[in-house]
């Protein structure tokens, strides 16, 4: 592959972002930030941090989506530090590891820096005030990247200690841990369809299901370090860049390698981005280049070979360019082969073999259809004789041949067979429920005896004729939990058209349930989701249905009523609901007063907070957000007395108080800490300490002030 474009710089490339349609964000490894027409890489504006990063194997920068800010390990890996982009003042500083700093991240809601370590432990600084936040699980080893969901709504962190912690931003817990992996686990990227990818020390590749938890595959094909990880083409394409300076491509729908080695750079690769509006793979190497690949690079020519039918050719430039597979012209293509085959199948029913071989002779330079080509002639070398075994009704030669044929069940004669056979083991299902007529069903079933695959059946409707009668009469009466409940004791039944008309019957009801709430007819779509209860199929998607139109009429009659506290419990439970212009903006709301809340936490005012927040108290899905802001200003104000020489025992109190309230974490740690060195002589334990949580807070714990 030949890059379309290419700049260089004098340092490593380390981190690509794609600011705007027109703007390009590189970074090189003296932190120098270069913001780059995305056309002709000349560069628009330029800022030195001259913060050198002596490794860069992990996250040491990252961007918020809007620029405005980045964060970045400093050069000695002590500290992280959250700077301004355009003054470069440092908003807020990380100095609480144990150890040096390993990655950071920015969530792409802008909201929170992260500042990982070799420690295991992990910071989350608020944007917005300075401040830091909260602390994430605690890894065992060190921390070697983190990663976002592109909703914002989960963050997964990559330890040493071979496991992966996820935790919900949205809610404030935990999701689990994701153990798989038998080495340490060095990388991670986010993919569509609540999908995880992670790489472990071992080249032990692993894509995840989030909603279970739970491996989907493993990849294969990976000998090499992976360096960077990107995602291209809509979340179709995988795209991995390693130590040595090769780029593989996985398909993210089979797992499939595309490529080992669809670019191969003199470098390490140090950045990997995909522009989705240009489809073009942005690489940074260790070297400085910056290269820009089109994925679907020879693309005209491809489309011209297919007008010229020179398919051979169309597969050499596949082979050259792998990623051509997924043009139009190629799906184009497949179409034109698939047609011909059938057309070609046609034909041989016709014995007319001259026009088959006429028919395939644009794909004789390819030598797979080629074969293809042949073995289909020869699979009809014995139709005749099929033909003749059908037309003199001796059913069991017939089958026979076309179980050793296989594309025989595919022809018109072959499927007039089987509805011949459906009509008279329909017929003899009527004459079995009849025991005067039972004779009858022998003698129509009689020229399929010594068929095996029919003869199973046979047999399983005469020794379940009662089972049969009773599932059929379940149906009439519509008792369809029964119905589904016999056909899962007894397989046999889901060959019945009985089986096969109540599938039909609840994909009908479905379809007009849909209608009906796109219709605004929420009340009679209800009526018919109660009844796909009873169908497995649909069961946990028609609760699922019924229970948030229950909680949208639930919801908008608390939103007219007022009732703040229904309003947004019940918004809290609901994705959907959320969407809605009153779910949005009640959301807005409380962020609003959630941020003033904030601001006077940093000034420890506890009444300001309580103003902002007092229409909330009572809303129990809100308790985690506020004992979070009050924890703060409690700590900013323990903070404050220590540096004030407050008197020890009012201190201690305070101190007993915050644990008493929220418990042992990471912040009144810190200033337990810093108690100790400024009043060495104190007792206080606070190991033995009676200790709460942030699960168990209560408005009812407000307090003015943490020292009373």
């Amino acid at each position: 592959m030949n890059p379309t474009k290419r700049s260089n710089f004098d340092e490593a490339v380390i981190y690509t972002q794609i600011l705007n349609p027109k703007t390009l964000l590189v970074v090189d490894a003296f932190t120098t930030i270069r913001y780059l027409n995305i056309e002709n890489l000349s560069v628009k504006e330029e800022q030195k941090m001259a913060i050198l990063h002596p490794r860069y194997s992990t996250k040491v920068i990252s961007f918020s989506e809007d620029g405005k800010y980045f964060a970045s390990i400093s050069q000695d890996a002590k500290e992280s530090r959250l700077y301004d982009t355009q003054s470069k003042k440092i908003v807020a500083t990380v100095e609480r590891h144990q150890g040096d700093v390993s990655c950071v991240g920015i969530d792409p809601k802008n909201r929170y820096m992260f500042s990982c370590g070799d420690d295991g432990m992990i910071f989350g600084v608020d944007i917005e005030t300075a401040q830091l936040a909260f602390t994430l699980p605690r890894h065992v080893d060190s921390i070697n990247d983190i990663a976002f969901s592109s909703d914002g709504k989960f963050v997964a962190t990559a330890s040493y200690d071979k496991n992966i912690s996820l935790y919900n931003l949205s809610m404030m817990v935990p999701k689990g841990k994701l153990k798989a992996h038998s080495a340490p686990v060095l990388k991670l990227q986010f993919l569509n369809n609540n999908r995880l990818f992670s790489i472990d020390k071992n080249s032990g590749a692993i894509v995840w299901d989030l909603n279970s938890s739970k491996v989907i595959c493993r990849l294969k094909g990976i000998h090499d370090d992976i360096t960077e990880i990107a995602v291209g083409y809509d979340g179709a394409l995988l795209f991995l860049g390693t130590k040595l300076g090769y780029i593989l491509v996985y398909d993210l729908s089979s797992y499939e390698m595309i490529s080992r080695r669809y670019v191969k750079l003199e470098s390490s690769i140090t950045a990997l981005n995909f522009d989705e509006e240009r489809d073009e793979l942005i690489v940074g190497a260790d070297n400085g280049d910056l290269y820009f690949y089109y994925i679907f690079n020879n693309e005209k020519h491809f489309v011209e070979l297919l007008k010229e039918k020179k398919y051979a050719e169309m597969l050499q430039c596949i082979e050259e360019n792998p990623l051509l597979k997924y043009t139009k012209a190629s799906k184009i293509f497949d179409t034109i082969w698939e047609k011909t085959v059938q057309r070609a199948k046609k034909l041989l029913e016709n014995s007319d073999k001259t026009a088959v071989l006429n028919l395939f002779e644009s794909f004789n330079d390819i030598p797979a259809k080629r074969q293809f080509a042949q073995k289909l002639i020869q699979e009809y070398g014995e139709y005749d004789k099929f033909l003749f075994f059908v037309k003199n009704r001796k059913n069991a030669l017939a089958y026979a041949l076309a179980n050793v044929h296989p594309v025989y069940k595919e022809t018109k004669i072959y499927k007039a067979m089987e509805t011949e056979w459906r009509n008279a083991f329909s017929l003899a299902k009527k004459y079995l429920l009849d025991e005067k007529l039972g004779y009858k069903a022998q003698e129509i079933l009689m020229p399929y005896r010594g068929i095996s695959e029919k003869t199973v059946l046979i047999q399983e409707l005469v020794l379940n004729v009662h089972v049969y009668k009773r599932f059929r009469t379940a149906v009439a009466q519509k008792e369809f939990k029964l119905s589904f409940e016999l056909a899962k004791q007894n397989p046999f039944l889901k060959e019945y058209p009985e089986h096969k008309a109540l599938i039909k019957y609840s994909d009908s009801l479905y379809m007009k349930a849909q209608t009906l709430l796109g219709n605004g007819d929420t009340h009679s779509a209800v009526k018919i989701f109660r009844v796909l209860l009873d169908f497995d199929d649909f069961k946990d998607e028609a609760k699922e249905i019924i229970s948030d139109i229950e909680n949208r009429h639930k919801f908008f009659n608390a939103v007219e009523a007022e009732d703040m506290i229904l309003s947004y419990n019940l918004l809290e439970s609901s994705l959907s609901l959320k969407e809605t212009s009153e779910g949005q903006k009640l959301q807005k709301q409380w962020e609003r007063d959630l941020a003033k809340a904030k601001e006077y936490a940093s000034s420890c005012d506890v009444d300001g907070i309580k103003a902002s927040l007092e229409s909330y108290m009572k809303i129990k899905s809100k308790n985690m957000d506020m004992a979070s802001v009050l924890s703060q200003c409690y700590i900013n104000e323990l903070s404050c007395a220590i540096k004030d020489n407050k008197e020890q025992k009012s201190l201690e109190n305070g101190i007993k108080n915050y644990l008493l309230y929220y418990g042992l974490d990471e912040k009144i740690g810190e200033i337990f800490t810093i108690f100790q060195a400024q009043y060495p002589e104190t007792k206080l334990n606070i190991e033995s300490q009676t200790q709460g949580s942030m699960n168990g807070w209560r408005p009812s714990m407000i307090v003015n002030s943490i020292l009373e």
